[in-house]
């Protein structure tokens, strides 16, 4: 009877155990295209990742660090802590929109992408690159080179990539804010589902 007793206590315990367990996280680590720019928190395409993935089963956490403004190296610099903090599975980078609008030179931000992807590997997880375009104005070549950094990067590294964050939100000024850089709410889900697209496989990796 005790041995029973005792054989049933441990599957109890296991069974809050397994209840009690943090779920596994995403963390996103971007700039104001990530942290809901003039828009309301709820609306913006973190936030609906957010809910997507709470509706999971198991379902995962989200943890939000981005910073509107944020360059590549201020995120290079605030990562290791947030890795330290969140032990995240999955890492989503979404920064060098801030690099390239201010005209950094591009080496730095590819030195600055590889060291963060590296930090994040560093702690098993996956990682999600997060591209973006340039306006034209800064011309075809500074614009190329931009966009081969992710590709080369995500190819290098083995990691997942969306080329362009804004695909098929950026050209239309229905979904675009008056800035001409940022979605409005009514672009979000498209973003979304940009990253839902490229995102999703990681989750089962």
């Amino acid at each position: 009877m005790r041995r029973f007793l005792c054989l049933l206590l441990l599957l109890f315990v296991g069974a809050a155990a397994v209840q009690a367990a943090p779920a596994r996280s995403v963390l996103v680590l971007g700039d104001s295209l990530s942290a809901a720019h003039n828009i309301a928190t709820e609306q913006g395409w973190v936030h609906l990742l957010e809910v997507r993935l709470g509706k999971m089963v198991p379902p995962w956490a989200l943890v939000n660090a981005s910073i509107s403004g944020e360059t590549s190296l201020s995120g290079r610099n605030r990562l290791p802590a947030l890795l330290a903090t969140y032990r995240p599975a999955v890492v989503v980078i979404e920064l060098g929109a801030n690099d390239g609008l201010q005209g950094l030179p591009l080496a730095q931000l590819r030195d600055n992408l590889v060291a963060m992807v590296s930090a994040a590997q560093a702690t098993h997880a996956r990682v999600l690159l997060l591209g973006i375009e340039l306006p034209v104005n800064y011309g075809p070549q500074y614009r190329d080179d931009l966009r081969a950094i992710y590709a080369d990067l995500a190819k290098q590294k083995h990691v997942g990539l969306l080329p362009f964050l804004l695909d098929g939100v950026a050209l239309q000024p229905a979904l675009m804010q008056d800035d001409g850089l940022h979605p409005t709410a009514a672009g979000e889900p498209r973003v979304l589902a940009n990253v839902w697209a490229v995102l999703q496989p990681l989750l089962n990796g």
